[in-house]
């Protein structure tokens, strides 16, 4: 009986059955003295008894709690200032503790697995009920892990609040473990930590001024490496917002090649006329406000200013205060459907004359078709020749969609022409091959994109970090020059802004170490604090992660 329920410092008496889903385990102390906690003096004087009733760990799907027969002794050293103490046992319970501490283990153990009110709802079924509020207060009791000290750091920002409020995340990169969760995100915090670690050798970060900031004041002979991932980025959104410039004039260029004949639809079906009308009206309002931006900028307003008093975001004032004309974006194609697979099926049989939509709502079924008759109806609204016999017609010309040429293809909006502007040429599709051959026929386009597919070419075979002989150029400090003077804008302030983080750039063409392990545990943490239903407080949150890692 001992060794199926393990009482430390206990002898048990007897198990009685509480109930069909309990029991009650009886016991009592073995030993007949105990030393009294104050002045650790031995006593066998016995002045009273009372009873403990902590729950334990379950058996067998039942509850088990226990029935503890606890001695009160009288101290024997009359210089003692305490006259009468209570036996302990600390390997089986904590003073005034109502579980045992194995149960207290397991409950933390779970809480820091699932959270607070998932872990409640899990241990009311494991015949270990808690709140989920103490189960909050176990785990801020748990010890944090002592991890060695750290010399190779990567350091990202993480949000508690998209949007609002941002902390910082710091990870050990030789070990793979997380350190710190940090507040805020500022360069003084951010000091302050590298201060109390002054054997922090290298600082791998993205290209946040920020943290470049704090770790020259905290850190100052610490290597700082700017990750490679972000470098790639940071290029990409240069992309995108010259293309956000310049998309309106791109658009007019014509498509290298003719768009081949497809029997798939090039649009989504007509709208209805109120969407139609609300639609005009959206985009009415948004001219009016690039116009009010580009009014306030010719004022001489600055960005901020404009942000501050319009109540638009940095990046529409940005993308608006820049663009040479109303980033009107062309509407998308249509989505799947489930008549696309039968496309070349209705083509054929209107090409033979059938226009009976109820005919061919019924070839279809048929053919395993499961929509109505009503989505075969309104495809071939647009196709008729002639009137429906069923149908009152008012007089009206054959419909002429399939006599008009197919239009050219639109031009993908400035983020997803981004991506593919800087794909290398073989690792593009016909179709995106197309897009961007249509683009390259601008010669500002060619300087721009043929300027970043080349730093892009530096990342990714981590060159130009350091001249092979003395006296020759490197890859990345002739990239510089040339984008210095290439004559556009954006491209002109993104070789300035690396130029200013120049070491940074270099030790991450040069070094293996990134931040790619933080944005692991970003994503971990992510995780963690949407499953605490929204009581994902600093502290609490910092623990969890920690001590779950």
């Amino acid at each position: 009986m001992t060794q199926l329920f393990p009482l430390p410092g206990c002898r048990l008496v007897r198990v009685a059955q509480d109930g069909p889903t309990a029991l009650t385990l009886v016991a009592e102390a073995k030993p007949d003295h105990a030393r009294c906690p104050t002045c650790r003096a031995i006593s066998t004087s016995v002045h009273s008894r009372y009873r403990r009733r902590p729950a334990d760990l379950p058996a067998s799907g039942k509850a088990v709690r226990l029935q503890l027969e606890v001695r009160r002794f009288y101290c024997c050293d009359p210089a003692c200032p305490r006259r009468t103490f209570a036996e302990r046992f600390p390997k089986l319970l904590a003073r005034h503790a109502q579980r045992t501490r194995r149960l207290a283990g397991a409950q933390a153990r779970t809480g820091l697995a699932l959270g607070g009110q998932p872990a409640a709802r899990l241990l009311a079924h494991l015949a270990m009920p808690s709140s989920a509020t103490t189960l909050l207060r176990t785990i801020r009791g748990v010890p944090l892990p002592k991890a060695p000290r750290p010399c190779v750091v990567g350091v990202d920002d993480w949000a508690l609040r998209k949007g609002r409020t941002y902390g910082t995340i710091v990870v050990d990169l030789e070990r793979h473990r997380p350190l710190d969760l940090l507040p805020d995100r500022s360069a003084e915090t951010w000091a302050a930590w590298l201060r109390r670690q002054p054997q922090i050798r290298l600082v791998a970060r993205d290209r946040s001024t920020e943290y470049a900031r704090g770790t020259t004041l905290g850190a100052p002979a610490a290597v700082q490496v700017a990750d490679r991932w972000h470098l790639l980025l940071n290029t990409r959104q240069m992309i995108e917002r010259w293309l956000a410039r310049v998309h309106p004039r791109l658009k007019l260029l014509p498509p290298i090649t003719a768009p081949a004949p497809s029997t798939r639809r090039t649009r989504a079906y007509p709208r209805a006329p109120a969407e139609t009308l609300a639609r005009a009206a959206a985009v009415g309002r948004w001219e009016e406000l690039y116009d009010d931006v580009r009014r306030r900028r010719a004022a001489g307003q600055s960005l901020r200013l404009i942000n501050r008093e319009t109540g638009l975001a940095r990046a529409t004032v940005r993308k608006y205060a820049f663009a040479e004309g109303f980033p009107r974006h062309d509407r998308r194609g249509p989505g799947r459907s489930i008549l696309d697979p039968h496309l070349d099926h209705l083509h054929a049989r209107q090409a033979a004359g059938c226009e009976n939509a109820m005919q061919l709502w019924r070839e279809l079924r048929d053919r395993g078709f499961p929509g109505t008759v009503k989505k075969v109806r309104r495809w071939l609204s647009e196709r008729r020749t002639r009137p429906a016999r069923t149908t009152i017609w008012r007089l009206q010309t054959p419909s002429p969609m399939a006599q008009v040429a197919p239009p050219s293809p639109p031009l993908p909006s400035p983020k997803q022409l981004s991506w593919h502007l800087l794909r290398e040429p073989d690792d593009l599709d016909a179709d995106a091959a197309a897009v961007v051959a249509r683009v390259l026929q601008d010669d500002e386009a060619a300087k721009v994109v043929g300027l970043g597919r080349r730093f892009c070419r530096i990342v990714r075979s981590r060159c130009g970090a350091a001249p092979a002989k003395p006296g020759i150029t490197t890859a990345f400090d002739a990239w510089l020059s040339d984008a210095r003077a290439c004559g556009v804008r954006v491209v002109e302030s993104f070789a300035v802004s690396l130029a200013q983080d120049g070491a940074a750039v270099r030790a991450g063409l040069r070094l293996p170490w990134s931040s790619g392990q933080d944005e692991g545990q970003v994503n971990r943490l992510k995780l963690l604090k949407r499953s605490m239903y929204g009581r994902a407080k600093l502290d609490l949150l910092r623990r969890r992660f920690l001590l779950a890692a």
